[in-house]
C-alpha cells in the first residue's frame, strides 16, 4: 500500500500547549465492502441557521459504547437534537460490543449515522479509512460552532483533537470528546492517612511505598489481568521518560528494533520487580476484570492502579467518599531519564465516527456539532467527570477530586505530554498483540527479553503487511 506523513513531533507540542489552557481507538478486521459515502443520504437546505443541510424531518440513529461513560451525556445531545429538529426522531442505542453490532451493517452498507466506536470491541479505524466505510468530517470541523457562527467547530477544540483522526493526510476520519488523562491512580486518604506518605516520584520510592504497605497487609498495585492492556496506561509515559521522544517516535513509525532499546528494557524490569516482591493483587481475569480490579481499589485492597481518567465516574458506585481520588505522573525511572517526572500520557479520547453509508450523515454531522457546544460539553463533564475537549467549557467551575487531580496534573506536564499515535494507526499492534505480550508477562510467562523480543516481532509484522497503510514521518 502507499504511506501517508505526519509530523507528530509539531502535534505533541501544539497539544501540550494546548492542554494548559483546558480545566482540565479494534482489533477486528474489516471487509473491504460497504465503502464510499451514500449518494442517497438524506439532505436539506444549507441556511445559516441549518449550515449542514440537515433534513430536518429525517430520522437519526446512534450507537453509543454502554461503559465507564454510560450513554447519559450522549443522550442530552440526541434530546438538542430532537428540540431543534422537533419532526426528526434520534433512535439512541447502547451496547458494550460495537464491532458486533455495528460492524455487520457497515459491510452491509445500512450503518446506524453516529457510532462511539469504543470499547473493548471497538473496530479498528485503521481499516474502517482504508476501506472507505467511514466520513470525512472537515465539512463539520469547518462549519460554525454551534456557540459562535464566527468561530469554526474545530477552533473550539483543544490541539490533538483533529489530529488524532488524520492518517497521513488532511481528511479527518475520527472525533473524541473527552481529554483523557492515562497514569497511576489513587486514593490521597490512603497514601496520606493509612500510609503517612506523599506520591513516589522515583521507581525507587515506589518500590519503598509498596514494601511500606504490604507489612500493613495491602497491595502496592492491581491492574485487570483480563484486560491487561491497561497496564500500558502507566508504561506509556515511562517508556518516554527512559527514552524520551526519539523512543516514542520509532514506536509511532514501526522503526526496526523500536522494542529491543534499554528504554524499553528498564520499563519492563521496573514491573517485573513489583511482580517478583509480589506487590501486585491479581486474579481479575474475566470480562468484567476493570470493574472487579477497580472495586479492589476502591475498597483499599491496593494502593494504585494504572487507568484513565473515566475512573471517577466508572467506579463512583464503590468510591468512598472520603477516597480523595489523584492521579499521579510515572516516577522516574533513575537521574538519566530523557523527560522528567510528571511527563503524562493525555490524548483526547473517546472516539465517534460517521459511517460513509449512513442514510443521515448531514444528521450525524450535525449532531456533533451540538456534542462541541458549551452546555454539552458542561453537561459530559458533569456526567462522567471527565474533562472535555472545548476549549473553556468548564473553566471556573468546582471540579471534582479526579478531574481537579488530572487537571492539576496536565498543567505540571506542561510540554511534557506524550501520544501514542501508533495506538490508533495501528490499533491491533495495542489492543492485540501489546494485550498479549504483556499479558504473559505480568503472569510471568515471559522475560523481559521475551516480552520485548514478542513486541519487536509484532511491530515488524505490521510494518511488512502490505495491506497495511504505513504513516511516515514526514
Amino acid at each position: 500500500m502507499g504511506t501517508n506523513s505526519v509530523n507528530r513531533r509539531d502535534v505533541v507540542k501544539a497539544t501540550a500547549a494546548g492542554l494548559l489552557a483546558v480545566p482540565a481507538l479494534g482489533s477486528l478486521t474489516s471487509c473491504a465492502t460497504g465503502g464510499g459515502e451514500d449518494t442517497k443520504a438524506e439532505k436539506g437546505e444549507k441556511t445559516d441557521k441549518n449550515p449542514l443541510g440537515v433534513k430536518k424531518d429525517a430520522g437519526l440513529q446512534v450507537y453509543v459504547f454502554n461503559g465507564g461513560y454510560d450513554d447519559k451525556y450522549a443522550r442530552f445531545v440526541s434530546d438538542m437534537y430532537e428540540k431543534q429538529y422537533t419532526k426528526a426522531e434520534v433512535d439512541q442505542k447502547r451496547t458494550e460490543r460495537i464491532a458486533t453490532q455495528v460492524q455487520p451493517r457497515i459491510i452491509k452498507g445500512d450503518p446506524p449515522d453516529v457510532v462511539n466506536n469504543s470499547g473493548a470491541e471497538m473496530m479498528s479505524i485503521s481499516k474502517l479509512v482504508k476501506n472507505k466505510q467511514v466520513s470525512d468530517v472537515t465539512e463539520l470541523l469547518d462549519a460554525p460552532s454551534w456557540d459562535d457562527p464566527d468561530v469554526k467547530v474545530r477552533d473550539t477544540l483543544v490541539p490533538g483533537v483533529v489530529e488524532m483522526g488524520q492518517f497521513g493526510g488532511d481528511a479527518c476520519y475520527q472525533l473524541n470528546i473527552a481529554q483523557t488523562v492515562y497514569g497511576i491512580w489513587y486514593s490521597d486518604r490512603m497514601l496520606r492517612d493509612t500510609l503517612e506518605a506523599e506520591y513516589p516520584k522515583t521507581w525507587d520510592d515506589m518500590l519503598a511505598l509498596c514494601k511500606k504497605a504490604k507489612k500493613k497487609g495491602l497491595h502496592g498495585w492491581t491492574y485487570p489481568a483480563g484486560h491487561p492492556r491497561y497496564m500500558f496506561f502507566s508504561m506509556y509515559a515511562m517508556f518516554g521518560q527512559a527514552g524520551g521522544r526519539k523512543q516514542l517516535d520509532a514506536f509511532d513509525y514501526l522503526e526496526p528494533n523500536a522494542w529491543k532499546t534499554d528504554a524499553v528494557k528498564q520499563v519492563f524490569e521496573a514491573y517485573e520487580e513489583l511482580l517478583a516482591k509480589k506487590y501486585v493483587l491479581t486474579g481479575f481475569d474475566g470480562k468484567n476484570a476493570h470493574i472487579e480490579a477497580q472495586t479492589a481499589w476502591t475498597k483499599g485492597k491496593a494502593v494504585f492502579i494504572p487507568d484513565g481518567s473515566w475512573v471517577e465516574n466508572e467506579a463512583k458506585d464503590t468510591t468512598p467518599k472520603d477516597f480523595g481520588m489523584r492521579v499521579g505522573a510515572t516516577p522516574s525511572l533513575d537521574k538519566g531519564d530523557a523527560m522528567p517526572f510528571g511527563t503524562l500520557y493525555a490524548p483526547p479520547g473517546e472516539p465517534y465516527i460517521i459511517p460513509a453509508k449512513a442514510s443521515n450523515r448531514q444528521g450525524g454531522l450535525e449532531w456533533m456539532r451540538m456534542m462541541y457546544s458549551k452546555k454539552a460539553a458542561v453537561n459530559l463533564f458533569h456526567e462522567v467527570s471527565s474533562m472535555p475537549v472545548v476549549k473553556g467549557a468548564i473553566d471556573g467551575m468546582k471540579l471534582p477530586p479526579g478531574v481537579e487531580s488530572a487537571q492539576q496534573a496536565v498543567k505540571a506536564a506542561g510540554d511534557n505530554i506524550v501520544i501514542a499515535f501508533f495506538k490508533e494507526w495501528y490499533a491491533d499492534l495495542w489492543r492485540v498483540d501489546f494485550d498479549a505480550v504483556v499479558g504473559k508477562f505480568m503472569n510471568g510467562e515471559t522475560s523481559v527479553k521475551e516480552a520485548m523480543n514478542a513486541m519487536q516481532k509484532a511491530a515488524d509484522r505490521t510494518a511488512e503487511d502490505p495491506d497495511v497503510t504505513k504513516i511516515k514521518k514526514s
